[in-house]
């Protein structure tokens, strides 16, 4: 019985919404069952607390949206790369986003000692981000901004991941327009924030996360826009 009570609250909501969309915009769905023209891609965390159209206050059917633990892009990872593929060759973005969050639980597990098993593997990429800058943030002050500081180097290593994709090289090579942006969103007071970090043609992903690298441990705080 509480199962069922779980899905009708959602069922609620849900007719809620759609009626909501219908007395905007009587053609509202017709419009989505046609076609979805995003301009974005979203790669994002799984959180709960960070839904990608909603911060960006953009509507069902602009955002196409990719979300794990940790924002997190592997070059094995083959359900993300399929995402980034369709996206850019059948959707044709015009930007994509890798959006990291400041107190993410993923980088917090990441920086922990626990063994969380799978949860744990998939995130030893942002444990060995700590192990290669470890003076550098071991400088700052308390465990949340070590963990915010984290948090902000990690999306900015997965924009150099994905800009090192041959996905995103051959798009450029063939003349695509296609930019790629690192953000980061703050929890507490809904803010996003660019990390400086856009790269939009092939062969500058380098300097660029050069660049952002040098920017955010400039800084003993939070990034500043």
């Amino acid at each position: 019985m509480e199962c069922q009570e779980g899905l009708d609250k959602l069922f609620e909501h849900n007719r809620g919404w759609a009626e909501r969309h219908r007395a905007e915009d009587p053609g509202f769905f017709q419009k989505l069952a046609h076609a979805q023209v995003p301009d974005f891609l979203w790669i994002g965390c799984s959180d709960s607390r960070v839904p990608a159209n909603e911060i960006i206050g953009l509507p069902a059917g602009e955002v196409f949206v990719h979300r794990n633990v940790g924002n997190l892009v592997s070059l094995t990872d083959f359900n993300c790369l399929s995402v980034v593929q369709y996206a850019v060759q059948v959707l044709r973005v015009g930007h994509i986003i890798v959006c990291g969050h400041y107190g993410c639980g993923g980088v917090q597990t990441a920086l922990g000692a626990d063994d969380l098993g799978i949860v744990s593997n998939w995130l030893s990429p942002i444990s060995d981000m700590h192990a290669a800058h470890r003076k550098e943030i071991d400088l700052l002050p308390s465990a949340p901004a070590k963990t915010d500081k984290l948090c902000e180097l990690n999306a900015i290593m997965q924009v150099r991941n994905l800009c090192r994709s041959a996905m995103l090289r051959n798009a450029w090579q063939s003349g695509q327009k296609l930019c790629v942006h690192g953000l980061i969103y703050g929890l507490e007071d809904g803010i996003l924030h660019d990390l400086n970090v856009t790269v939009n043609r092939d062969g500058t992903a380098e300097a660029v996360f050069r660049s952002a690298l040098a920017r955010i441990f400039q800084t003993p705080g939070r990034v500043v826009d």
